[in-house]
């Protein structure tokens, strides 16, 4: 957005003066990616340091829950090990750390593809084990990947690394996908086992979808321990996001660009008011019912370390899959934290109950929902620690 359209907006009802014109800076009003926050991005002039650390500059660019970025890599002559910070996780919304391990899958995946891109055949080792409310107060060392020298692969979903990111904006509902794109979206992610991606393109389970995904946001964030683990991972002010380089930020919430200024002109306290759950729960069924396609990765065990892994690993794929094709897409995950959420607090499985039924198939446990579609509007960047900070040598 530039001075010119901001001004034009606004200008009717804000006078501004010069306190207010460094608060507009200061919090970043004409600038979405500015700042070292986003240079992870952009592609280092000169390779340095060990050769490997290449490949983990691809793998931070995954994506991960609330961009938490749950991740440390080890780097060694012939290695990359992986390890989940446990304290980077949302929480409430994470009871048992699965979706952090769906985020480490994510970078894993990255790192694999980038791997066959610069000439090395990967060996992934995942971790054994099952998920349960005792997190781990320590790195966890969840996957190891030993290197082999291989002719290079380069693939389009290598080749889409740098170019995918979460778009929240509403989708175009009357444009469709590329034909055969459902089918092919399925193939690519297709390549692991106990792993299954159901695919939703007619109107009536995309509208079921909705109802229960907007209805497990409204009584998720309505727990004040839920919305508290929320609340950390925003970063309201362009301060934070240079201090912190994760997170959500107001640029990527979805808003159309005069609300995204309005919004960074706004007292953070008020932000917060107006945020109520219900408006939220309201704007997400809208967002979603203009995706053009939902998805769901399921797995058989939901609570097993290396399949939710490998969740996470087919969601990059299928991410990095519709980012070459020009399609936008966006993790959508209440109704699967719901499930989390009640077996936490002892309470009846509902939502597995009800997204089985639109499924057909309960031997499958869903893991992951995902929209698809064509934007209305571009998605920004979203800020990265850079490789130097998350990786130990």
């Amino acid at each position: 957005m530039n001075r010119r359209t901001f001004l034009q907006g606004v200008a009717s009802t804000a006078a501004v003066g010069g306190g207010a014109v460094w608060y507009t800076y200061y919090n970043g009003v004409f600038g979405a990616e500015e700042g070292s926050a986003y240079s992870a991005w952009a592609p280092p002039a000169v390779e340095d340091g060990p050769q490997l650390l290449g490949l983990v500059r691809s793998a931070i660019l995954a994506s991960s829950p609330h961009n938490t970025q749950p991740w440390r890599f080890r780097v060694g002559a012939q290695f990359v090990e992986l390890y989940l910070q446990p304290a980077r996780s949302v929480k409430g919304l994470d009871p048992y750390l699965r979706e952090a391990h769906i985020g480490m899958g994510c970078a894993l995946e990255n790192l694999c593809l980038a791997s066959a891109a610069r000439g090395y055949s990967a060996r992934v080792s995942l971790s054994s084990g099952k998920l349960d409310s005792a997190s781990p107060a320590s790195l966890q060392m969840v996957a190891r990947v030993d290197l082999s020298p291989e002719h290079a692969q380069m693939d389009e979903l290598y080749r889409a690394i740098p170019h995918r990111h979460t778009n929240r904006n509403p989708y175009d509902p009357q444009r469709p996908l590329p034909s055969g794109f459902a089918q092919e979206l399925q193939s690519v992610s297709s390549c692991f086992n106990d792993t299954r991606l159901f695919v939703f393109e007619d109107s009536a389970p995309r509208n079921a979808l909705a109802r229960v995904s907007a209805a497990a946001n409204l009584e998720l964030y309505s727990d004040p321990a839920v919305e508290g683990g929320n609340q950390q991972w925003i970063r309201w002010r362009q301060s934070d996001i240079e201090n912190y380089k994760d997170g959500l930020t107001i640029d990527n919430f979805g808003l159309s660009p005069l609300a995204v200024a309005a919004a960074k002109l706004s007292p953070e306290c008020m932000l917060k008011r107006m945020a109520a759950p219900s408006q939220r729960s309201r704007m997400y069924q809208s967002q979603m019912q203009t995706a053009r396609l939902i998805g769901i990765i399921a797995v058989k065990d939901r609570m097993d370390v290396p399949l939710s892994l490998q969740a996470g690993r087919v969601w990059q794929r299928a991410h990095l899959f519709a980012t070459a094709r020009g399609v936008a897409a966006r993790p959508c995950n209440e109704a699967i934290e719901m499930i989390d959420y009640e077996r936490a607090a002892g309470l009846e499985t509902k939502r597995l109950a009800q997204l089985n039924t639109i499924t057909h198939e309960p031997s499958w446990q869903p893991t992951f929902l995902f929209l698809m579609g064509f934007p209305t509007r571009a998605a920004h960047l979203s800020p990265r620690r850079p490789v130097e900070k998350v990786s130990m040598i």
